[in-house]
Parts: C-alpha cells; structure tokens; sequence
C-alpha cells in the first residue's frame, strides 16, 4: 500500500529521467478489515456462570477494487486479490455473574495476488499465528446479566514482516501493534413471550504501542439484531439471526503506511444467519454482505464474508 517509483525504469539519459517522472505512480492497498470478525450474535454473550470454548472460521476474498463509494478500475491498484481463511480458537470462563476474562488466538491462512516493482505479476501463500486478544468482562450492570463492558489489549503475536518487499504492513497477519480495546453490548426482549430478542455490540480498536514506523488506523466496529428463539427440531433449538453491522477505521499512519493515503473505510454490511443450539454445543453461521462501503484511496474489498462457529459451554 505504498507509492513506489520503480528504481529499475530510471535511465540515465533526460528523457529517461522524463519517463519516471510521468510514469503512473504504484499503488497498494488493503486495509484488511479483518475487526468486522470481532463482532456477532448474543450467543457469544455470557448469559451465567462457567465456562465456553469455542472455535471460529472466517472467510473473505478481497478481488475487486474499490475507492470511494464504487467501484474502480483494477489497473488503479496493483494489489489484485487477497484471500483469507481465518481460524479463531477462543475461550470464555466467567468466575461468578459479574466478572469473566475471554482470550482469543487466530491462525490465518492468507493468498496475496500484487505486481512488484518490475510490473510482474507475483503471489505469496502463507499462514501464521495472528494477533492475541485478551478481555476482562464486567456484566454485574443487571441481575439478569444483560449487559456488559469488555477491557482489554491485542497482543502483537502475529508477524508483521513476512516477505517485507512483497507484503505490505497493512496486508501482514499481524500489525506489530499492542492495541487497547473496549467493548459493550446489550441484550432484551422484543415480546412477552420471549421468542423475539434483540441486541446490541461495540468493539473499539485503539492502536496504542507500534512498531517500525506503522500505526494502524483505530477501529469501530458495531452491530444491532434481531432473532427469533421460537423454532425446534426434537431437542435442537433453531434461531434464524439479522444483523446490521455497521464499520469503521481511520486511516493509518506511519513512514510505512500508505502514501498517499490507501487505507481507512466506512461500510454497513447485512448480516443473515441461523444458530442451531443443542446444550452443551452451539452452532453458529453467517454471511455478512456490503451494502455502503467508502474506502480512502483504492482498496481491495470483498463482495461476501462468511463465518462460522462452534462453541462448547461447560
């Protein structure tokens, strides 16, 4: 995600000198926007004592180019496709019905399609451990548990410096950067009968530690839905979910960031899905679907994301 005048098209005669000059300028870009993961239905809200284990696949394949509100030319972008697998393990243990800690630890899978300097077409296939999340829960607001506030940090576990010439800081599986985050949600009834329910999330990315020359841009991500507990198959409880998800992430900074600026969005995503709950074993799935995106710059997007998990209560 960088401008980059290839060193290998200077010449040393004026009109070669001319050619770099008026040759276009390189462009990458990412922004990966990889939070909109962070959030998702209220079965992931504590709702009593003990604990959840649990594990999470995501997928997103980023293949077309976007700047603004629309769509842009493929040749205005260098970078031509990243695809992500996203396997997130996770646990969840409240001590008591107020407070509780949840950790989570990605392993990412990633495809990188780009031109390199020379204008050659070049990928890389890698995978990695991403980024730690470690989060304190409060959710003694109310008796019935149904609201809480989250605190804590992102560790810089994942690599940011894979292949450095060909991989961008912002295309890395990890940013090199020890974020704090801050979070809330809500949860209640939409009728007496208890078959309707809506909630409600935040989750705030602040990049607070950084390293070389790189902050990533902070992030907001958020969701409101609605679902329905009323359906059953013998003993399995069925909820078909809808979610509004609304994202946010301010450009990065940094010697190694974007420049001119490439990085930094706002997109609102429609979000159905269905939750299948046999106790102790939930089973969750979505696909969430741009419906107002804006980028800075040009950037990759992805026209569907898709997850789904499993998770264990004990």
């Amino acid at each position: 995600m960088k401008i980059n005048l290839s060193l290998a098209v200077m010449a040393k005669t004026t009109g070669g000198l001319l050619a770099v000059m008026l040759a276009p300028a390189r462009l990458h870009a990412c922004a990966c926007g990889c939070g909109v993961f962070d959030v998702g239905t209220s079965s992931m809200f504590p709702s009593g004592t003990g604990g959840m284990a649990f594990v999470q696949y995501a997928y997103q394949d980023q293949n077309r180019n976007w700047s603004g509100t629309s769509p842009a030319p493929a040749a205005n972008n260098d970078d031509k496709e990243i695809q992500t697998d996203f396997v997130t393990f996770g646990l969840q243990y409240m001590f008591n019905r107020s407070w509780g800690v949840q950790a989570e630890l990605p392993y990412d899978f990633r495809h990188f399609k780009t031109t390199d300097d020379a204008g050659d077409l070049v990928s890389r296939n890698w995978s990695q451990l991403g980024d730690l999340r470690i989060e304190g829960i409060y959710t003694g607001l109310f008796a019935d548990m149904s609201a809480g506030v989250t605190l804590g940090a992102k560790l810089p576990t994942g690599s940011h410096t894979f292949d450095a010439d060909v991989v961008d800081r912002d295309s890395q599986i990890g940013t090199g950067s020890t974020d704090v985050l801050l979070g809330g949600f809500y949860r209640g009834r939409v009728t007496t009968d208890n078959h309707w329910d809506w909630f409600a999330q935040l989750q705030l990315d602040v990049p607070a530690l950084i390293q070389d020359a790189y902050r990533p841009g902070l992030e907001l991500d958020t969701a409101v839905g609605i679902d329905y507990q009323g359906l059953s198959l013998g003993r399995v409880r069925i909820a078909p979910v809808a979610q509004v998800i609304f994202s946010e992430r301010t450009s990065d900074r940094g010697a190694n960031a974007a420049s001119p600026v490439a990085s930094g969005y706002q997109r609102i995503l429609l979000s159905p899905g269905v939750e299948f709950h046999l106790h102790p074993v939930k089973i969750y799935a979505d696909a969430e679907l741009p419906v107002y995106q804006n980028f800075t710059g040009n950037q990759l997007a992805a026209p569907v994301l898709f997850k789904v998990s499993l998770s264990f209560m004990f």
